[in-house]
């Protein structure tokens, strides 16, 4: 007599694996998300030092010591001919959005009435004797602000409150991200 073998797995076996699918799943999300935000962020820092560089560039090569107004004047390529100051990324608009971050930048005193004509055709009287840039995360995308101003220091609020920036001082509450 021929007996007949079964071949295949049981349906415990296949719950069995499916629980300890699930059980591996629950405890990677949690890391998934934090290395989302610390990802989110590390491209916000980077896009304020990215706007830092841009602004003394431009400043000492296109607005005699003067700095941009906006992200779209500093991606604004001189007229002359060569490369825009900053990335198309960033300089699309003067509200730039990236990583979840809104980026824009500031300045405490306004438009300088002293400052040049530019290379890159803004007009007299619009640069900036000084600067700021701010990036504020939107909810669910990462839980600090940053922002760097014309000392070239990037600071970090330790908690999800936007930084009260200005042009010279380090803002109250925020911390220095080492360079």
């Amino acid at each position: 007599m021929k007996r007949n073998s079964t071949t295949g797995f049981t349906l415990i076996e296949l719950l069995l694996v499916i629980a300890v699918i699930g059980i591996l799943a629950a405890l990677a999300t949690p890391m998934l998300l934090r290395a989302r935000l610390a990802g989110n962020e590390a491209s916000a820092i980077a896009s304020l030092r990215s706007i830092s560089t841009s602004q003394f560039m431009y400043g000492s090569s296109c607005a005699s010591g003067y700095f941009a107004p906006g992200l779209t004047a500093l991606g604004t390529a001189p007229f002359g001919g060569g490369q825009a100051f900053i990335s198309p990324d960033l300089g699309y608009a003067d509200v730039a959005v990236k990583s979840g971050f809104t980026i824009t930048i500031g300045s405490s005193d306004g438009p300088s009435p002293w400052s040049p004509d530019t290379c890159n055709g803004i007009a007299a009287g619009a640069s900036l004797s000084g600067f700021y840039a701010t990036a504020t995360a939107t909810p669910g995308t990462g839980t600090r602000a940053f922002g760097v101003n014309t000392i070239g220091t990037i600071y970090y609020a330790p908690q999800f409150v936007p930084l009260a920036m200005t042009d010279t001082d380090a803002p109250a509450g925020a911390q220095p991200i080492p360079q």
